[in-house]
């Protein structure tokens, strides 16, 4: 064979193995996973064992109806269960999920306190927020054998609670000073977060972020600590950090904020959060990970995992979710799937006859409260039909914040684009109140369509390029969503929206 020939073919399978590295998923045995098990903007994990049921809730930030519970009996499939917070109160970060004396309680910060919503089932109905009136950030709870509850908090600090877990008692209370992260190091800040507790045999195992939630790559960390009270003293492990981003070359950026748990046959499991590199815009995703316990009793990541490979599967036998973003607005609720950004207006939407009815509000993108979703891919399409009345103007948006955000839209006549805010008629006198519009995201790059059957598209002459419009750029630690707008006076109505992966 001559040298030419055989650089090639050498060349050809280096291409192949890289394919390969860089799409793990295609070679995936039947027995492996492939993190993230969310994908897209949901951060924050926080997880409980409940018997053979898994339930999962996030922070929910702006959106709302918040804290989606998600249920799953595989640790892969997951299905929504319900939105537990039903009145907006403002932003939700980092929550705490978990079942005490057979009652369900969920622990939120916002508007600089922390609260608390308990239920009877998991499925609600889940009470009022109750504020528990203490400062502070992520708050994590612990119950001792004797019965007695305890609040973390991101400092450091902990608090009493009473039996009911329905109120503090006593003063908060210093415990834990973290894990002095070397000095070389490239993080955003040493901002410890996040605390949650696990008892195993005789020790309760504190969990906690540093390292900054964003920023460079290789700051967020998962930091583990032992004692054998839950009020401490801590002693931090030999093994820190148990995860960490080790360059920007990584696909996996900010690995953190973890939930440590025994899953299937007391094997221990690690869920937590990142970004993806070059998909920052999708937010923080949720990941998950074995973890092996050493002889002298501390837990750490086994040598032969790599949170970007495929990993054993929990289970054998997984049961595929039916989950799916697609929907046809059956029933005569909103499926929980869809948040509003900063309200949850109830008597401005309604759902009946396969049709989402959405009042106008506002008078640009900006402040019409749009209804969101997560895409879960970095690259699809989403559809949509819809109908104006009066002078109501609706339509698509690609949406980050009220300042960040592009979208194509409709009146009952014309169609527009909205370019970061700056909004102009791209076609017009072309409808008739009714029109489909399409979004399509093929690796960060947008293209919008309208159509006036649904079968022939007409592509819009702006395009968008949206890797941008994500925290270390914008702030807020949200991500880049699709939307359905309603402004204006009148009415739109929404119907068949589709939502479709490109491979």
């Amino acid at each position: 064979m001559k040298k030419p020939i055989l650089l090639l073919f050498f060349l050809q399978l280096f291409i192949i193995a890289s394919a390969q590295k860089q799409n793990p998923k295609h070679n995936l045995a039947d027995n492996e996973y492939m993190n993230p098990i969310f994908p897209g903007d949901y951060p924050d994990p926080s997880i409980l064992v409940d018997g053979d049921d898994y339930y999962l809730t996030h922070s929910s930030f702006e959106y709302h109806p918040g804290l989606t519970i998600w249920h799953s009996t595989d640790l892969i499939n997951w299905e929504p269960v319900t939105n537990a917070l039903q009145n907006y109160i403002g932003s939700v970060w980092a929550p705490d999920l978990v079942k005490h004396n057979g009652k369900y309680y969920i622990y939120l910060p916002s508007n600089n306190t922390n609260y608390v919503i308990y239920a009877d089932k998991i499925e609600g109905p889940w009470s009022e927020p109750i504020d528990l009136k203490i400062g502070n950030i992520d708050p994590g709870h612990i119950a001792d054998a004797n019965g007695n509850r305890y609040l973390y908090f991101s400092d450091g600090g902990y608090i009493e609670l009473t039996k009911d877990g329905l109120a503090t008692k006593g003063e908060l209370k210093h415990a834990y000073d973290g894990w002095e992260i070397p000095k070389e190091w490239t993080i955003e800040c040493f901002c410890m977060e996040g605390p949650k507790i696990m008892k195993h045999g005789e020790y309760y195992y504190l969990t906690v972020a540093e390292g900054g939630t964003a920023g460079p790559a290789t700051g967020h960390m998962v930091i583990s600590a032992r004692s054998k009270s839950p009020i401490g003293p801590w002693e931090n492990s030999p093994y820190n950090p148990i995860i960490r981003t080790e360059s920007a070359e990584d696909q996996w950026w900010s690995v953190g904020h973890a939930t440590i748990f025994n899953g299937t046959k007391d094997n221990l499991w690690m869920i937590f959060h990142g970004y993806e590199k070059d998909h920052q815009n999708m937010g923080r995703q949720t990941m998950l990970s074995p973890l092996e316990w050493t002889e002298d009793g501390w837990f750490k990541m086994p040598e032969n995992v790599q949170i970007d490979q495929p990993i054993k599967l929990p289970y054998k036998k997984n049961t595929p979710s039916s989950f799916t973003l697609s929907d046809d607005f059956d029933g005569n609720t909103l499926n929980p799937q869809w948040h509003f950004f900063n309200s949850d207006d109830k008597e401005r939407y309604s759902v009946k006859n396969n049709t989402l009815t959405i009042k106008g509000k506002g008078n640009n993108i900006a402040n019409s409260a749009p209804v969101l979703l997560v895409p879960s891919d970095h690259s699809y399409t989403a559809e949509i039909e819809l109908e104006t009345t009066g002078t109501a103007i609706g339509g698509f948006t690609l949406f980050y914040n009220d300042r960040a955000f592009s979208g194509v839209l409709a009146d009952k006549k014309d169609v527009y684009t909205n370019l970061r805010g700056w909004q102009f008629v791209t076609e017009k006198d072309v409808l008739k109140n009714k029109v489909h519009l399409k979004l399509e995201n093929k690796e960060n790059v947008v293209n919008m369509y309208y159509s006036t059957d649904g079968k022939n598209w007409n592509k819009v002459e702006s395009s968008l390029e949206v890797s941008a419009y994500h925290h270390n750029v914008l702030g807020g630690f949200l991500s880049l969503r699709i939307g359905l707008v309603a402004m204006g006076d009148g009415e739109v109505k929404f119907k068949n929206f589709t939502y479709k992966p490109i491979n």
